[in-house]
């Protein structure tokens, strides 16, 4: 089973992604292979750097260029797991590949949805070196996303999480849901 996870920046995508973890189940992040993408081109990692390399990959690969290069490492977990995660899908051309590379594999959705404001917040508080500080970089983060297509990935959505109360009440949601996934790969489907 894949299970991808998407979601605008700061909707709270990497605690499903941990919890899938905490149960010994692994993960790729797109987020991380564009970064190992700018490290190979020899590039510091900015904020600048990391969105010219990804829309420059898109550029030489096609749309689903971070998928692609994340195919070998979703075959190799999936011949030591019977499920893993995907992290940051952006576009239903990458969903395409997944399912292209890994028909026999059931592929689960889930999208978190997070209020704009609520997100902005949490990214400035969070400080890694790509979040936005202010609100024009925030709203220019979120177009460029968008403009990769993430809205029809969520659109499309086997399960929607609604972060946009307390902490505790998320956790709530994340466990809930993480498990009802793992009962479904252990019936053979969800």
């Amino acid at each position: 089973m894949i299970v991808i996870v998407t979601g605008m920046p700061g909707s709270g995508k990497s605690k499903i992604v941990k919890a899938f973890e905490e149960r010994g189940f692994p993960s790729v992040s797109l987020g991380d292979i564009v970064r190992e993408e700018t490290l190979k081109r020899g590039l510091e990692l900015t904020k600048e750097n990391v969105a010219k390399v990804s829309i420059r990959l898109r550029q030489e690969l096609g749309q689903n260029a971070v998928a692609k290069l994340a195919v070998e490492k979703v075959r190799a977990l999936l011949g030591e797991s019977p499920l893993v995660v995907i992290d940051g899908v952006r576009s239903l051309d990458e969903v395409g590949t997944f399912r292209g590379a890994f028909p026999e594999e059931e592929l689960i959705i889930v999208a978190v949805h997070t209020p704009p404001k609520l997100r902005f917040e949490r990214l400035k508080a969070r400080g890694r070196h790509d979040d936005p500080q202010s609100w024009e970089d925030f709203e220019e983060r979120d177009w460029k996303e968008l403009r990769f297509g993430i809205g029809g990935v969520i659109a499309m959505a086997d399960h929607m999480l609604i972060n946009d109360g307390s902490k505790e009440e998320y956790e709530e949601k994340v466990e809930a849901l993480v498990e009802e996934i793992i009962r479904g790969l252990n019936r053979g489907g969800a």
